[in-house]
């Protein structure tokens, strides 16, 4: 299996990040998480507003807001 972040902005069409092109692969879904944990500051200040999880192309969940909640 082959967990990826889809990277969207806000209308959630897919946004490329320079340095991060969504081809980040994961082995499991909780080691896609911990990255999108620590990588979504980055990825908000690249364009990127919302991700949606998948597992080998299938949707898993999302999209899932990059924004702070205030």
């Amino acid at each position: 299996m082959s967990w990826t972040w889809r990277y969207e902005g806000d209308d959630g069409a897919g946004v490329t990040v320079a340095g991060a092109s969504g081809s980040e692969s994961f082995s499991s879904q909780g080691d896609a998480e911990t990255w999108i944990g620590e990588a979504w500051p980055e990825l908000l200040e690249g364009g990127v507003t919302q991700v949606t999880l998948c597992d080998a192309g299938k949707k898993i969940y999302g999209p899932m807001s990059l924004r702070p909640t205030t």
